[in-house]
């Protein structure tokens, strides 16, 4: 037991370098009061999930990506939320790719647990991206969008980057990591008789994210 845990914090703290290594790998694209990126820093993030399951993978998305907003004077105050919103990426990820509930082909099921957490992080990023423009920046409404709409845009691209990149990854260094210490965490199946529970619940929580910017924005035309 002592020796999972110990791999489990070691695991957690290597992809917590590469997420924060990853997003480095940039090219940075203004967006008028904001600054939006396409980089490769949500790869390692969806690889975490993919390799070491839910909260190992969320762990190390978060703070790989919260220490890179720390190292950055134009992303410093949005730490927090970056941590919140990887970690729900790599939480969602590896939750679904360490089902023991599994589609019967490995590789769409992989790949889908990829999207399914790159998704949810889009939701709540192009979320706050509006929220933002208009609480914080009192940015008109169609600023507010414009802004959003090219966050949008950079976000999916970042996220086809991703899925394309962590998927193949994630199968290359499966079978070597199997051999090594960290075996049982890489291996491990999450067993819950009630994962369609919380598999609704998350969903729902992110719908109701999205239903509710879609409101703000429609009542404040």
């Amino acid at each position: 037991m002592k020796n999972k845990k110990l791999a489990t914090i070691v695991a957690v703290g290597l992809m917590a370098a590469l997420c924060f290594v990853g997003n480095y790998m940039q090219i940075k694209i203004p967006n008028g009061v904001l600054i939006t990126r396409i980089h490769f820093g949500n790869s390692m993030c969806l690889l975490a999930g993919l390799l070491f399951g839910p909260i190992a993978g969320g762990l190390a998305s978060g703070i790989g990506a919260g220490l890179y907003d720390l190292m950055d004077p134009v992303y410093i105050i949005s730490a927090p939320f970056t941590f919140l919103s990887k970690f729900a990426m790599g939480y969602i990820c590896g939750y679904l790719a360490k089902s023991e509930h599994r589609l019967k082909n490995e590789t769409v099921h992989i790949a889908l647990s990829a999207v399914a957490g790159q998704l949810s992080y889009i939701i709540l990023y192009i979320g706050r991206t509006y929220i933002v423009q208009r609480l914080v920046y009192l940015a008109a409404v169609e600023t507010a969008l414009t802004a959003t709409a090219t966050n949008l845009l950079t976000s999916t691209v970042n996220a086809v980057i991703a899925v394309a990149v962590s998927v193949p990854l994630y199968f290359a260094l499966l079978i070597p990591l199997r051999s090594t210490y960290f075996r049982d965490i890489i291996t491990f199946r999450v067993s819950d008789k009630k994962w369609y529970v919380k598999l609704i619940a998350i969903v729902g929580f992110i719908l109701i994210c999205a239903a509710a910017i879609w409101f703000y924005a429609a009542n404040h035309e």
